[in-house]
């Protein structure tokens, strides 16, 4: 299972997770969520103005690397706190792995926004392969 939201970091997980899923032979399921987290709201009027379209990006840009790569893919847009969603989405579907990005946030935006890709780590039934956006 790819989770991306189209960043940096996000990308970098998708040609990571379309090279696994191909050494794999796997099914790639791309996942992406429309937070609607504590941050939500103060994303979206600073970052974002329609966060489920950006999700909606997210998944159709890595379906069509993974699509070029002759994979079979499926994809879900999830609406939620992205941790929660992507940890839930794992456990109820056949996954066996999660790869994701990390944004290489620190210090004080660490403390006050989290990390999405640790919280996974943490709670994640599978195992989980970070990737980040600057090598």
């Amino acid at each position: 299972m790819l989770a991306t939201d189209g960043s940096e970091g996000a990308r970098r997980a998708t040609d990571h997770a379309i090279a696994l899923a191909d050494q794999l032979d796997a099914t790639l399921h791309v996942v992406s969520v429309a937070e609607e987290g504590p941050f939500s709201a103060e994303k979206r009027d600073r970052m974002r103005t329609d966060l489920e379209g950006e999700a909606i990006e997210a998944i159709e840009a890595a379906e069509r690397d993974a699509r070029e790569a002759d994979l079979e893919v499926t994809t879900t847009v999830l609406e939620g706190v992205a941790q929660e969603e992507i940890v839930a989405f794992a456990a109820e579907n056949p996954v066996d792995m999660i790869v994701i990005g990390t944004s290489g946030r620190s210090g004080l935006d660490h403390l006050v926004l989290g990390s999405v890709a640790e919280e996974v780590v943490r709670n994640a039934p599978v195992p989980v392969v970070t990737v980040r956006a600057d090598p």
